[in-house]
């Protein structure tokens, strides 16, 4: 790609309505590479590291108890298809 290509890229950028901008921000991160877009997603994931650490052990235990059950009683059962 050549400077003049780019150039010519940003300056439609910039003409781009502002409430079209995250979907234009979201094509393109389609077009990079893979690799790219899962450390975008790593990063976001890690930022819900420590989410639970203000929580009791005896509250942490109800909670995983309880996504146990739920889990179990939406994922565990028979259907008929």
């Amino acid at each position: 790609m050549n400077i003049y290509t780019l150039n010519n890229i940003l300056q439609e950028i910039k003409d781009v309505p502002v409430n079209r901008l995250e979907e234009l921000y979201q094509l393109i991160h389609s077009l990079t590479p893979k690799t790219k877009q899962s450390e975008s997603l790593r990063e976001k994931i890690l930022t819900f590291g420590g989410a639970f650490g203000d929580m009791s052990e005896k509250d942490y235990a109800n909670y995983l108890n309880q996504t146990k059950k739920v889990r179990t009683l939406f994922y565990d059962r028979n259907t008929d298809l």
